[in-house]
């Protein structure tokens, strides 16, 4: 299991994460993108379903159109680890 963020390590993390802010309520983080249509949303959402069966870690999201909202945690850690970090780069990667 993954441990959770805390003090120093978790600041570093967020500040190096671009358009995440931290979820109210929750020990999450959570961003919301834009695509130009429906297709481009979802051909991201399906590269981004590919590489996390790889990581074995799934995002929650919602899409409407051409917005994905997105939200990480993890579930068997109670809140926001590495897994999400390394999650979250990759969906900005794919998402260029």
């Amino acid at each position: 299991m993954a441990d959770k963020l805390t003090g120093d390590k978790r600041r570093e993390a967020l500040a190096a994460l671009e358009g995440w802010s931290e979820t109210d309520g929750r020990d999450a983080i959570s961003k919301s993108y834009r695509f130009a249509d429906f297709n481009a949303a979802f051909g991201w959402m399906t590269r981004i379903a590919l590489e996390a069966e790889k990581m074995d870690h799934h995002p929650e999201w919602f899409n409407v159109y051409s917005k994905v909202d997105v939200t990480l945690a993890t579930h068997d850690a109670g809140g926001l680890t590495m897994k999400d970090i390394n999650l979250a780069r990759k969906m900005d990667q794919l998402a260029d």
